[in-house]
């Protein structure tokens, strides 16, 4: 199989709405109609629960890791940068999935999963960030902003086998922050959801999680 088609196979593959699936497989509904509306493991678990949203989780890291560890041993390929192709092509399916009309959530699950096949060390220290500022804040958007900048700078700080790695990186924590531009207004206002806080009406987007 050449490297082209299971270039096809990572965006199709993160393209998969594991949200929008658990939605409708366990209470009948569109998520993109409730809490935030974001098609990821945070809404998911504003409206559907821990129970729900950590399978959803789970499988979302999973659609970047696959595509980034297990392709290129397939592809018969022997340009390893295909793995970082193949990862990128997965986290733009995840945001832009072809199922929902290029809608999606905002990759940070997925591009986590990517970089656990690329970069363990960094995906653990990023990891752990996370848990300490979500902890700290309760506030989700800041937690992975916070993961997606710690996992640049261990990049930079930890020798990597190549330099295309940091670049991408650098790619996905930059869009990272983009992501979560309304976010970090909500923040500065003082208005972000917090873990733990009274829940909105979960039937009108407010383009949170």
């Amino acid at each position: 199989m050449m490297p082209w088609l299971w270039l096809l196979a990572s965006y199709l593959l993160g393209s998969l709405p594991t949200s929008y699936l658990a939605g409708r497989w366990t209470r009948g509904i569109d998520l993109r109609q409730h809490g935030s509306g974001n098609l990821g493991a945070t809404n998911t678990f504003r409206v559907l629960g821990a129970r729900v949203a950590a399978p959803v989780m789970v499988i979302d890291v999973l659609k970047g890791f696959v595509p980034a560890w297990f392709f290129p041993l397939w592809d018969g390929s022997p340009d390893w940068r295909w793995a970082l192709t193949y990862g990128a092509a997965a986290i733009l399916g995840h945001v832009f999935s072809i199922y929902m009309r290029f809608r999606g959530g905002k990759g940070v699950a997925t591009a986590a999963g990517v970089f656990l096949a690329l970069a363990p060390a960094a995906v653990g220290v990023a990891f752990a960030v996370w848990v300490l500022v979500l902890w700290r804040w309760r506030m989700v958007s800041l937690a992975s902003i916070s993961a997606a900048l710690a996992l640049l700078v261990v990049l930079f700080a930890v020798p990597q086998p190549h330099d295309s790695v940091r670049w991408l990186g650098v790619a996905i924590a930059a869009f990272v922050i983009f992501a979560h531009r309304a976010n970090i207004g909500r923040i500065r206002r003082g208005e972000e959801y917090r873990f733990g806080s009274k829940r909105r009406d979960p039937v009108a987007p407010t383009g949170e999680g």
